[in-house]
């Protein structure tokens, strides 16, 4: 069963009209980029600047965290006295790097080797965060002191059962906290309600970058000691989908800047094995991006913990030589290859489902379970599913005797509230807004499908059932030029919060050849390749590509006016560089395309 829809397109809100009027005599740039600068907030010129050269002297200081203080005078006299020291994270990307962050940076500052160690626990035997087993491993190394990354924030048990053990623990954390914070000698989480740090939506490796940047802070070491660890924060960054705005979108530019110049021989190894390099030499014609990260490198870590173990990621991350690098790659690469093969197969499975279970074929949400499926993949099918069936989907299956899931949420909807709304179902759950995982006993699997459709149902507006786009500006094609392009690039790193500018164009037509046919065809795999123009100025052309979009072959070929969605893009080729159009959606016509934000607030109220 197919629930393709038709998108909605939302105009974000116009900006203050006096505000463009004056970014534009400040920057004289094009109207469209005045006004998308104050879209996000920009009202001045220095505003502006600072915007288009994010500079690391823009960081907070890192004593406006609560708990930091605390945290680095443990640190320390743990490394004055000879304490040993275990790195403790997560086996997914944000956890890996943070481990990697904090233990490469700390090794540096010790007088033994031993007294330093990191720990990933295992995706199958451990789950998720601190885990008791970790805890009794410590013990036995004899260790003092635990810097928990990109999780605790809710295990109190654990941090208990460390106290009795004579282990003290630091957390650094970026999911919610409970009502009470865990009793370890530090929580570093900014959002803890006593906490005033400015930048709320730090990744977990953020939270560690923060940590090393007061201890060196408080030890007099240069920032430049820091500068290496960059690259690491921009890749959690991404792979984390936290927003890219103030303190995060500095790191990410540095960090960017870092993997484009000096890549570190883990990161290297990732881009030459996914053919991002060429002849072993990074590409300088075409920077590093944020899709880079997401598309790239992110999945190569994660497929360590997915397949094998999370601890191969930090080994790749820290190997010291190309050789090292090349040899944990490898075996990774080939994780990632494996972990492609049960994606397809699992998500061809869970499809099937629609076809058979009639529970699914009304219902406002999605959740599936199988006690055969690789736990390892069960988020990315979640996702995968949601693409096909546009719906908060919970994707289940059993490991260690227990049922484990992972959910994933459509646009504006809060999932991880919705499972918070069946904890008594549930035996942990932990996560975020558009992502969480869940544990429960087998005999709850039916009890939680209908109780998570009962409170979907209840809290998803119907307008948020339809997937959308949104729209930062109306132009005419006129508009679209290479400095327009140039300037929007440098609007980049683009993420969460500072998406690539969307430009909705109506009224363009498929510019035809000199036998009068539409400058129109399929590509590839379902790609359409058009030629475009502006009816009144046929003469303009415009070359644009859309991706998996060949359905609309029809709408373009009809010689009818259509309006378009689409990001502006630099396509290069030989050598030669040339404006692109990459089209998002088509719809034919002009006329109601396209509705005021207004209008989806007003629906989501109803």
């Amino acid at each position: 069963m197919s629930e393709t829809r038709t998108k909605r397109w939302t105009l974000k809100p116009a900006p203050d009209a006096a505000v463009v009027e004056e970014l534009l005599k400040s920057e004289k740039c094009p109207a469209p980029v005045a006004w998308m600068l104050a879209q996000r907030g920009m009202r001045t010129h220095a505003e502006a600047s600072s915007f288009f050269r994010p500079s690391l002297q823009h960081l907070h200081d890192p004593f406006l965290m609560a708990g930091m203080r605390e945290a680095v005078e443990r640190i320390e006299r743990a490394l004055g006295e000879g304490e040993r020291i275990m790195v403790y994270g997560d086996y997914d990307v944000d956890g890996t790097t943070a481990v990697t962050l904090v233990y490469s940076f700390l090794r540096r500052w010790i007088r033994d080797a031993s007294e330093l160690s990191f720990y990933i626990p295992d995706r199958y035997s451990e789950g998720y965060g601190i885990s008791f087993q970790g805890i009794d491993h410590a013990e036995q190394e004899g260790v003092g002191l635990i810097i928990a990354l990109d999780c605790g924030i809710k295990a109190h048990d654990k941090v208990d059962y460390a106290a009795e053990r004579g282990i003290d623990m630091i957390i650094c954390d970026h999911h919610r906290p409970s009502e009470t914070l865990p009793a370890a000698v530090a929580v570093l989480d900014p959002l803890r309600e006593d906490c005033d740090y400015p930048c709320k939506v730090l990744s977990g490796c953020g939270i560690g970058f923060k940590l090393m940047q007061g201890f060196a802070q408080r030890n007099n070491i240069p920032f430049s000691e820091l500068e290496p660890l960059l690259d690491l924060v921009a890749i959690s960054t991404a792979c984390d989908i936290v927003p890219v705005t103030g303190e995060n979108r500095v790191l990410m530019e540095a960090g960017l800047r870092r993997i484009q110049e000096q890549p570190r021989p883990g990161v290297k190894a990732m881009m030459e094995l996914s053919a991002l390099q060429n002849g072993g030499e990074l590409r300088k014609r075409k920077p590093v991006s944020v899709n880079d990260m997401v598309f790239v490198i992110g999945p190569r870590i994660n497929a360590a913990g997915r397949i094998e173990h999370g601890k191969q990621a930090v080994e790749m991350l820290l190997a010291r030589d190309a050789a090292e690098a090349n040899n944990v790659g490898l075996r990774i690469d080939k994780n990632n290859s494996d972990r492609q093969e049960l994606d397809k197969d699992i998500t061809r499975q869970a499809l099937e489902r629609f076809t058979t279970d009639t529970f699914l074929h009304d219902a406002w949400s999605t959740v599936v379970f199988d006690r055969n499926w690789h736990k390892g993949v069960i988020g990315i099918v979640a996702s995968r599913l949601i693409e096909r069936h546009y719906r908060p989907t919970v994707v289940l299956t059993e490991s260690n005797g227990k049922v484990s899931g992972s959910a994933r949420s459509v646009k504006g909807f809060d999932v991880y509230e919705a499972i918070s709304a069946c904890s008594d179902l549930l035996e942990q759950y932990g996560g975020h807004t558009y992502a969480a995982g869940l544990t429960m006993d087998t005999a709850n699997v039916e009890a939680f499908r209908e109780r998570f459709e009962q409170v979907v149902r209840a809290t998803l507006p119907e307008a948020l059932r339809t997937p959308e786009e949104d729209v930062d500006i109306e132009v005419s094609l006129a508009d679209v030029n290479m400095r327009l392009l140039n300037i929007v690039s440098h609007m980049g790193p683009f993420g969460p919060g500072n998406m690539r500018p969307v430009f909705l164009v109506r009224g363009a037509v498929a510019a035809k050849d000199r036998d009068g046919n539409a400058m129109v065809r399929i590509v590839g795999e379902d790609h359409l390749k058009v030629t475009l123009c502006d009816p009144q100025r046929p003469r303009e052309l415009f070359d644009a590509i859309a991706f998996r979009q060949g359905h609309l072959l029809d709408v373009v070929k009809a010689g009818q006016p259509f309006s378009l969605l689409f990001h502006v893009e630099d396509n290069e080729w030989n050598g030669v560089h040339r404006l692109q159009l990459n089209i998002k959606d088509i719809k034919p016509g002009v006329e109601g395309v396209v509705q005021e934000r207004i209008v989806k607030e007003q629906n989501a109220l109803a």
